[in-house]
């Protein structure tokens, strides 16, 4: 399994920006993220159908996650904060059949996108 991701880089707050990850088979996919210091915690996830998603509460409703046929995997972050300054990081889940929210429920992982949210 391979993750490429692409997007991210410096916004204001208030902006907007797009993360992608392109794998290389369809597989539930998640955003999770890290700050410095900080563990890496659960962002969204979608399904391989992409009809159901989850979000963390602290983006629910300014993020959202989608995906196409072609088994890319999107991040729409607007209404950026500061606090949503971190590396962002793709996952496949290759094991379950919903959506899961630990770090330790994904398999493959992508390289990683900084964000930076100036304010």
């Amino acid at each position: 399994v391979q993750l490429v991701e692409s997007g991210g880089g410096l916004a204001q707050t208030g902006g907007s920006l797009r993360l992608s990850c392109t794998a290389s088979g369809l597989y539930i996919m998640g955003w999770f993220r890290q700050a410095p210091g900080k563990e890496r915690d659960f962002v969204a996830a979608v399904t391989k159908s992409g009809a159901m998603t989850a979000y963390a509460d602290s983006v629910r409703g300014r993020f959202t996650i989608s995906r196409d046929y072609k088994n890319t995997v999107y991040l729409q972050m607007n209404s950026l904060k500061p606090e949503d300054t971190a590396v962002y990081y793709c996952a496949a889940d290759v094991r379950h059949l919903g959506i899961e929210r630990l770090k330790s429920d994904y398999d493959y992982w992508g390289q990683g996108t900084q964000v930076t949210v100036s304010s």
